[in-house]
């Protein structure tokens, strides 16, 4: 006589099992929180600038989704791993997050919030100018600007010498369908090992710039311009990849009948890491 299959587990059964990972999920995190509390006290005065770790969170980002499986939503995943390393960044080291609006309210706030929850203290500014100038001020808040456009050539003064410099690009994983997909630049002071230089960010000042010599750049680099009239020119904010070079683009600017005025280094993030609309990852 075959035996009888085992009854499924109750309602009551499941409930207790989601409490036990409930209670054990927020066992980990205050865990997790006597950590940072010894990383306090062990980094003391050893760093200077702001807590943020933009190579060690792009990994961290890319780990998360290669791992994940099941039904809940890759989105919701994303969202509750940000606001744990962004508040526990913030209790090493509080900082503020300066967000520009110059060129939209709504999209900035929803990638501010997302990226950085709400313990974080949010500042808006209505220039990218003067975001990236009240970091420049700060010993380590973020600026966060578009990463496509600009009015003003905001990183000019990430030129200087000791000047916060573009430290990442937000979102880390993007998608078709993310709930705050606007790209946008991190601008702030961290220590030189804690970046990632997989896109080096370079501003490059030009004569000659007019449609045709965008046209030829276009294909080789995602760049912000910005018109420069004085000097029948522009402001340039150009990516270069690794399969890129800084030489390379230069010679395709002259070739293009543009001459370059000035070069100099403002910052580098992590290459863009993208996930189908099947939540498979792909870079």
């Amino acid at each position: 006589m075959s035996k009888l299959p085992p009854a499924p587990p109750s309602l009551d059964e499941l409930r207790k099992e989601i409490d036990s990972i409930d209670a054990q999920v927020h066992a980990l995190l205050m865990q997790r929180g006597d950590i940072i509390d010894r990383l306090i006290s062990v980094k003391q005065t050893q760093e200077v600038g702001s807590a943020f770790r933009p190579a060690r969170e792009a990994d961290m980002m890319r780990r998360l989704v290669q791992r994940h499986r099941g039904i809940l939503p890759i989105d919701t995943v994303e969202s509750i791993w940000r606001v744990i390393i962004s508040t526990f960044t913030y209790v090493q080291a509080p900082f503020s997050v300066h967000a520009d609006l110059s060129l939209g309210e709504s999209a900035m706030r929803d990638s501010a919030r997302f990226h950085f929850g709400f313990t974080v203290p949010y500042v808006a500014h209505f220039s990218a100018a003067a975001a990236v100038e009240a970091v420049a001020k700060s010993k380590g808040d973020l600026a966060l600007v578009s990463a496509t456009s600009s009015r003003t050539p905001w990183w000019i003064p990430l030129e200087a010498l000791g000047a916060p410099k573009i430290i990442a690009r937000l979102p880390f994983i993007e998608r078709a369908d993310h709930p705050a997909a606007l790209p946008v630049f991190v601008v702030s002071r961290v220590a030189d090992s804690a970046m990632v230089t997989e896109v080096e960010m370079w501003s490059v000042r030009v004569s000659g710039w007019n449609a045709e010599t965008a046209r030829a750049l276009s294909p080789r680099a995602e760049i912000v311009a910005v018109p420069d009239t004085a000097f029948d020119g522009a402001a340039l904010l150009i990516s270069i990849t690794r399969a890129s070079s800084l030489d390379k683009i230069k010679s395709a600017l002259i070739e293009a009948g543009a001459s370059v005025r000035s070069t100099a280094l403002v910052g580098s993030h992590a290459t863009r890491y993208t996930v189908a609309a099947s939540d498979a990852p792909r870079s």
